[in-house]
């Protein structure tokens, strides 16, 4: 394996998603591009806002902003350009994708030639997960590339 692809989204366990890709690397030589999608503009939303319910609060609709994709895909380099820096590899490439999680992962990778996919799993509620579907598993379904999922899932400590 000679190029690896890490997913990353602004979860805090991005970060263990990053390390561990490029950790298997870094073990390898292998060229490490680090991959941000902009999917639905409604996650980005300043105010408190669930893509499943709506709006949690009442707000004046014309309190709403329209939002900034350039402005989102500048913050999308710049979360790269840090998880770039926390993995203290000037080397790594960083691409900002739009469209849906797995179409742009999969276009992504073919496009760099990626021999595997590094991606996390998240334990998304069942009413979020059956009105929205998992990206993993749309990712586990149309790949024909291996995929690494780490997952992200946090573990209770025992007492």
């Amino acid at each position: 394996m000679k190029k690896i692809l890490i997913a990353l989204d602004y979860d805090p366990s991005a970060e263990k998603v990053a390390e561990m890709g490029f950790a298997i690397a870094k073990s390898m030589n292998a060229e490490v591009t680090l991959v941000h999608v902009l999917a639905d503009t409604l996650y980005y939303m300043p105010l408190e806002y669930s893509p499943v319910m709506g709006f949690t609060g009442f707000t004046d609709a014309g309190l709403i902003e329209p939002i900034d994709l350039e402005e989102l895909k500048r913050n999308a380099l710049l979360f790269l350009d840090a998880s770039k820096a926390h993995l203290g590899d000037s080397n790594i490439k960083t691409i900002v994708a739009e469209g849906h999680f797995a179409e742009s992962i999969l276009k992504t990778a073919a496009e760099t030639g990626a021999d595997i996919i590094v991606a996390g799993s998240h334990s998304r509620g069942g009413l979020e997960k059956l009105l929205m579907g998992s990206n993993t598993e749309k990712l586990i379904h149309d790949t024909t590339i291996p995929l690494l999922i780490v997952p992200t899932k946090k573990t209770e400590e025992p007492s």
